[in-house]
């Protein structure tokens, strides 16, 4: 067997390199984080060929004095910690000592510093004894030269220069997401790419900072869809965006997460935000968000990783529990708080229809009777054998989703707001309404209504079986379901919320529903499936004719329910045409 020897220095930051410098982004990575801390609030970045021929990066951070160039390119040498204390409550972004050691031994670095103080500044070549003088304002600049140009092996995995851009442009979108106080700009083989300025604070809240950081990276869509996040509780304290479900995507490309200022890709945060959006999105796509989570550094542990992507938390299922219910509430936000009622609005009338009944039951009833005075009331204008009612008009405090103005083909509602336009699918939205409505009732035992004649269909053998096995939770949820006959079942009562829809239906599809799971627990662990597929057969179907005060009872419940931007399924319930929409659409202005 061979001697065991001494790895010579050389050898052990190179195999410190292949942890660290994956790619060109990782190198991307460690120099905005070490200007980062050193206060810097302008970073500019030149990349070219992807950032394998050339990353330079400029700051006008504090520097470093002539003394601390060599050790920088040091391993195992830095100022950000000194005691095992300092590593408990690590606060920096960079603190291990090792990415410029391990990145020179796969590159060409030099380092040019200067500080406040230096009559000018000096250079370092990685590699040089000594350092040399050069002219520079205050800060620091580090250029790294042909990535592995003495590791050809590795340079092969490298991909296209395009995909090699896109990773450093990834890199630098995460750190400018959450330093919105910081300026950054990037050049790719000498065109600007990005832009990204630091507002003047004065005045300003942060908040405001960090919406216009949002705005500049991931555009209007995603800030149009997106609610605002602030949470606390004790230590902890989450604020941020998180996007509606109608914006999911296809991948996690929009989806950045970060602990006490540092972007983290983390199994337990990812989770805890899956499941906040697990009711409401469609099961293939992703949620997008920009959540920054604050606590006490000494209760998360930032040195697990290399790349100090991964964290790990004292209290996993404290923080996990935290974030899945602050984004949960966020998501569950209804249009409209319910207003109180005042003894100057007239009686409210109950409108019936084949499937469900809807109470027009509005602090608003007199802003819908003035609506409906104007648009329905109003003398009409004739032009051309048309009547043409006025246009009615709205003030700021009518209700968000406006007012009904027509049904389109049996499916969608046509509604009229202060901002123009709004459609209705009047099956998912009903869908939502019942679906919330059942999980409230569920939790405090359904009412039930009892059917004067019970319900007999024919049953197959699997049916009888699944209604036998699980009658305690039928009963849990609001049904009597039993067998009349070998091939017979009978319902004899029914949840009250579903009282008017087609119970033979929904009976197959709850019976199908249980099929699929064990008797023991299956309310337990599969509550929300069965409620949904309850809330789905429940809901009105496509092509029944409502009233203008039905649909505007709908609309209201809409206001007022839960999570009802979306179905049960992550698809949306609604969506507004502003008048300028409208406009670009038949070119006015043109």
């Amino acid at each position: 067997m061979p001697r065991i020897l001494p790895l010579p220095d050389l050898l052990i930051s190179q195999i410190a390199a292949g942890e660290v410098v994956e790619r060109p982004a990782s190198v991307l990575k460690e120099l905005i984080e070490n200007s980062l801390d050193a206060g810097a609030t302008k970073i500019d970045v030149q990349i070219e060929e992807g950032g394998v021929k050339l990353i330079r990066v400029a700051d006008n951070g504090s520097g470093m004095p002539r003394d601390d160039l060599p050790l920088a390119l040091a391993r195992h040498a830095t100022s950000k910690i000194a005691t095992l204390d300092d590593l408990e409550r690590v606060a920096s972004y960079g603190f291990r000592g090792e990415a410029l050691a391990s990145i020179a031994a796969v590159a060409r670095v030099s380092i040019t510093s200067r500080t406040a103080d230096a009559p000018h500044a000096w250079k370092l070549d990685a590699g040089m004894a000594d350092s040399t003088p050069a002219a520079l304002a205050e800060g620091t600049v580090i250029v790294v030269a042909d990535l592995y140009f003495n590791t050809p092996a590795r340079r092969k995995f490298l991909k296209t220069t395009g995909t090699e851009y896109a990773h450093c442009d990834d890199v630098l979108t995460r750190m400018a997401q959450a330093r919105p106080d910081v300026s950054f700009t990037l050049a790719h083989n000498g065109q600007v790419k990005r832009r990204l300025l630091a507002p003047s604070r004065e005045g300003r809240p942060a908040s405001a900072d960090f919406s216009r950081r949002a705005h500049e990276l991931l555009g209007d869509e995603f800030l149009t869809h997106a609610r605002n996040v602030m949470a606390e509780a004790g230590p902890l304290r989450l604020s941020g965006f998180a996007a509606l479900p109608a914006y999911a995507k296809s991948s996690r490309t929009e989806q950045y997460f970060y602990v006490n200022g540092r972007f983290v890709r983390d199994k337990l945060l990812v989770h805890a935000a899956r499941e906040a959006y697990a009711d409401v999105l469609h099961g293939a796509h992703h949620p997008a968000y920009v959540l920054f989570l604050e606590l006490d550094p000494a209760t998360v542990d930032v040195n697990v990783h290399p790349a100090k992507t991964e964290v790990r938390f004292r209290d996993a299922r404290g923080v996990h529990q935290f974030v899945f219910h602050a984004l949960q509430r966020t998501l569950a936000e209804p249009l409209a708080a319910t207003r109180t009622e005042t003894s100057t609005v007239p009686p409210v009338p109950t409108f019936s229809w084949p499937q469900q009944s809807f109470a027009v039951r509005e602090p608003d009833a007199t802003a819908y009777l003035d609506f409906a005075r104007q648009a329905f009331s109003a003398p009409a204008v004739t032009h051309a054998g048309h009547f043409i009612s006025p246009a009615p008009t709205f003030s700021s405090g009518d209700a968000p989703l406006g007012y009904a103005l027509a049904q389109l083909h049996g499916i969608y509602i046509l509604a009229q707001n202060a901002q123009g336009l709004v459609l209705v699918d009047m099956h998912a939205a009903h869908e939502r309404i019942l679906y919330e409505r059942l999980k409230n009732a569920v939790d405090a035992r359904p009412s039930v209504q009892p059917l004067l004649v019970p319900l007999l269909f024919s049953a197959s053998p699997g049916e009888i079986a699944s209604a036998e096995s699980h009658a305690d939770t039928l009963a849990a949820l609001g049904f009597e379901i039993a067998p009349a006959g070998p091939q017979q079942l009978a319902v004899r009562a029914v949840p009250a919320l579903l009282g008017g829809g087609n119970i033979e239906n929904l009976a197959r599809a709850l019976l199908a529903e249980l099929a699929d799971h064990p008797a023991s627990r299956v309310l337990e662990t599969h509550r929300n499936e069965l409620l949904g597929t309850m809330a789905c057969h429940g809901a009105v179907r496509a092509h029944r004719s409502l009233s203008i005060p039905e649909m505007n009872a709908l609309l209201r419940d809409m206001e007022t329910t839960e999570r009802a931007d979306q179905c049960n399924h992550g698809r949306p319930t609604w969506v507004q045409l502003s008048i300028t929409d409208l406009d670009r659409l038949f070119l006015r202005g043109r």
